[in-house]
């Protein structure tokens, strides 16, 4: 059950300072909205022994979108220092207080590892832990790196971090060993084992008669299907995964180096001439790629897929195929299994380079050599160049436009995101996804879904603060107003203990627009969900919130951050775990944070008016 209030709640609070960082701009000079637009391209220069370029200035480089030159706004060179750095400290937090905001030194470059057990053969991902543990031997120090598994859905296995035990530690890690129920074989087509065509063929090929040819492609067609039908799953698994570490990693500053380890991802699947119905296996996650990548390209992420299986070759006359049978049979048969495992192969590098492409990183195909491919990014991805412009050609089409970045020097290699979507900055997203808030879903890429995941990574998105402490010393039989139930009634029990959650978010992120009587209006979403240890949902509510603020209160809110009061039920025994959440509806911005219920218990109940409702919605 949603709750709808008329106008955010202003409340006088330094909550925020302490987290986001505001806008120190007095109310005389705030400016309410740019009409700039900028385009960042980060770009690393290598020289012929692939070691980076230093020193180079704004003259040096020459930008050009769609063979329009374009006049260079902002200019910064990065450096990468091989001494470990100071960790930046949290400002303390008053009891009760908690933030999704991940202090990180300034100017320094962060490397993501992606260790993708959805798409990658158990085997390859032994070898891929074994090669992550030797470049954590020599890496310099103070590169901090974090690690994230990706099975069905996302995990984060450690934080950023410089100390290579730790992150020895996460590797190995049992969670981050999972294999996937969608992928058996050796190159991730998913039918490694022996088919039951494979089978049929086998003992009954040789007769020759019609009937047997029939069921034969019979069951072709259907194996085929339930194969694409499963590398369709892995595909939106995998963009909704990379979709929400793009939301994780976006509040941080700088760029961000993302090494992901996988054995193989496409996401077109073309006809079978084999089939009998060549086009009942077509399938494609283009409008989920393209979303993901403009994402990713827009947190500063630069993606360096690494193929896991190293050296790929072909496994049609291995000996423990059991096709062979079936080659002395039929003739073309090795030709035609030798063209679809190549054109697979090369379907599902096509991807990785286009991926790295698009965001500026570099794909690693057929190496083996992966500590050394993991040491590359490090250090040439730590050393780069930022440019700014601001495109000469200002019609938002949605059409792709194409980046060059070019130097007169000869022998220098510049690796960049060649182009992007040009989307209209301002334009509303709140068909994209779901307009409502979550409850307990299960449609893909909502991303109010994935962030209020139990045990999700915190997106950054929109940086915010909660205050969370008991609203009263004594218990109740029944749900506070605005609380619902979770799906499974026989978890919840009462007596119940109600709390206030109090938001304090940094409305920089938020996309207002001007109305016609010169207020501000937008629309954001204030979720809490309270789950069980078992990740169970026990309790939740939302608020979604039509602003409409006079330019003063729109002002006043840069100051002072966007403030919202929720309260909600938590069964007064057990243990219990807050995910608290804000998402911009219109601009598609999230954040949200976790935290034990046991952390705020025992805090002395504070008594404040809960917040006055509109009429409730389903």
């Amino acid at each position: 059950m949603l709750c709808r209030s008329a106008a955010i709640t202003l409340l006088s609070s330094a909550l925020l300072a302490q987290s986001s960082q505001p806008d120190p701009k007095s109310p005389s000079t705030v400016t309410l909205k740019a009409n700039t637009q900028l385009v960042i391209v980060d770009v690393t220069v290598t020289d012929s022994h692939r070691k980076p370029v230093h020193n180079l200035k704004a003259s040096d480089f020459v930008v050009v979108e769609d063979n329009v030159s374009q006049n260079i706004k902002a200019f910064e060179e990065h450096v990468y220092v091989q001494e470990p750095t100071t960790p930046v400290q949290r400002p303390p937090l008053p009891p009760g207080a908690f933030t999704n905001f991940s202090p990180v030194p300034p100017k320094e470059t962060l490397n993501v590892l992606l260790l993708d057990t959805l798409n990658t053969p158990l085997k390859d991902q032994a070898f891929v832990r074994d090669q992550i543990k030797q470049y954590l031997k020599k890496a310099p120090a103070g590169t901090r790196i974090a690690i994230f598994g990706l099975a069905t859905r996302l995990y984060l296995l450690q934080g950023f971090t410089s100390n290579p035990d730790i992150l020895k530690a996460a590797v190995d890690r049992k969670n981050s060993s999972k294999s996937s129920p969608l992928l058996n074989d050796a190159v991730g087509g998913g039918n490694g084992d022996v088919s039951l065509s494979q089978q049929y063929d086998d003992a009954f090929g040789n007769l020759g008669s019609a009937g047997v040819s029939r069921a034969i492609g019979e069951l072709q067609q259907f194996e085929a299907e339930q194969q694409s039908f499963q590398l369709q799953l892995r595909a939106k698994y995998t963009l909704d995964s990379l979709n929400q570490l793009a939301r994780y990693l976006s509040g941080l500053q700088g760029r961000k180096n993302l090494i992901w380890f996988s054995g193989s991802f496409p996401i077109n699947i073309l006809p079978d001439g084999s089939l009998d119905r060549p086009f009942a296996v077509m399938a494609s996650s283009e409008d989920e790629f393209r979303q993901t990548i403009d994402l990713l390209a827009r947190s500063q992420v630069a993606v360096y897929p690494v193929d896991a299986r190293g050296l790929t070759t072909s496994p049609t006359l291995n000996a423990s195929n059991s096709s062979t049978s079936r080659f002395a049979r039929d003739p073309t048969a090795l030709g035609k299994d030798e063209t679809k495992f190549y054109e697979q192969i090369a379907d599902e590098h096509s991807t990785m380079l286009r991926m790295a492409e698009q965001t500026g990183g570099h794909a690693y195909i057929n190496t083996n050599d992966l500590s050394q491919a993991v040491s590359d990014v490090t250090e040439n991805g730590s050393n780069y160049y930022t440019i700014a412009y601001s495109p000469a050609n200002t019609k938002w089409d949605g059409r792709y436009r194409k980046i060059q970045v070019r130097m007169p020097q000869n022998g220098s290699t510049l690796t960049y995101r060649r182009g992007y979507y040009a989307d209209d900055p301002q334009a509303s997203h709140r068909n994209s996804a779901s307009g409502a808030v979550a409850t307990q879903p299960t449609t893909p890429f909502d991303p109010m879904r994935a962030a209020m995941m139990r045990g999700a990574p915190d997106p950054t998105q929109i940086i915010f603060q909660v205050r969370a402490v008991p609203a009263s010393a004594t218990t109740e039989d029944t749900l506070a107003p605005g609380t619902a139930a979770g799906p499974d009634s026989s978890k919840i029990k009462p007596p119940y203990r109600r709390y206030n959650v109090i938001f304090a978010a940094d409305p920089r992120p938020i996309r207002f627009t001007k109305s016609a009587e010169g207020n501000y209006v937008g629309q954001i979403q204030f979720v809490t969900y309270v789950y069980d240890q078992d990740g169970q949902l026990i309790t939740r509510t939302g608020n979604e919130v039509h602003t409409n603020l006079p330019p003063e209160g729109y002002v006043a809110t840069f100051r002072t951050g966007l403030h919202f009061l929720q309260q909600i039920s938590v069964p007064d025994k057990g243990n219990y775990y807050f995910r608290i959440g804000v998402r911009d509806v219109d601009g598609d911005h999230v954040g949200a944070v976790e935290f034990p219920v046991a952390a705020i218990r025992n805090l002395p109940p504070e008594s404040v008016n809960p917040p006055q409702s509109g009429n409730a919605q389903k």
